[in-house]
């Protein structure tokens, strides 16, 4: 089995490419070794020193590291990943919490629903794959006074780079298609 790795803008984050589907629907976003429970993956992942999160995207793998040296975690990450594929057990535990983008409650005015399906539409088709290129996920969380909500997962969450991102790709992008928004919040 060969697996691609690929640096994403967040230097404490690779991205994983097993070459074959790893979720087949929504994402996981597990932080701590207490999330990891929910999958047999993610503890061998949380099981290595130095290993801080972990993020499962339809066809890739992100993981975080605490800091450490990448020359010294990568190879235990590779060999967990393989032996994971190898061994034909399940990604998810049935008890799994897997985010389909809409378990979190969204907020607007009745008033926006049409700027709202707009900004979701923008964000589906030119932001979420350009996010997952990079190794983690966005989702619109709210609208509010001409403000929008989103939420950043995976390698975005807590990279040095997001609030570029956020400002100069997402919030531009937004703008110029939709005179209502004004700007664009991490939640």
């Amino acid at each position: 089995m060969f697996i691609e790795t690929e640096t994403t803008p967040n230097p404490a984050t690779l991205k994983f490419l097993p070459g074959r589907p790893v979720m087949s629907a929504g994402t996981l976003d597990i932080r701590d070794a207490e999330g990891a429970r929910q999958s047999p993956l993610a503890q061998a992942l949380f099981a290595l020193e130095g290993v801080r999160g972990a993020f499962f995207g339809a066809d890739f793998i992100s993981v975080t590291n605490d800091g450490g040296e990448w020359s010294d975690l990568k190879p235990a990450v590779l060999g967990a990943i393989i032996e994971h594929f190898l061994s034909g057990e399940p990604l998810l535990t049935p008890e799994a919490e897997v985010s389909a983008g809409g378990d979190e409650p969204e907020f607007f005015a009745e008033a926006d629903a049409e700027a709202v399906e707009a900004i979701k539409q923008l964000i589906e088709t030119h932001v979420r794959p350009a996010v997952a290129g990079d190794g983690g996920d966005i989702r619109f969380r709210g609208f509010r006074d001409g403000i929008v909500y989103l939420a950043m997962k995976g390698s975005c969450s807590g990279c040095p780079s997001s609030t570029a991102t956020l400002k100069h790709g997402v919030q531009n992008l937004l703008k110029h298609y939709i005179p209502d928004v004004r700007a664009v919040e991490s939640i």
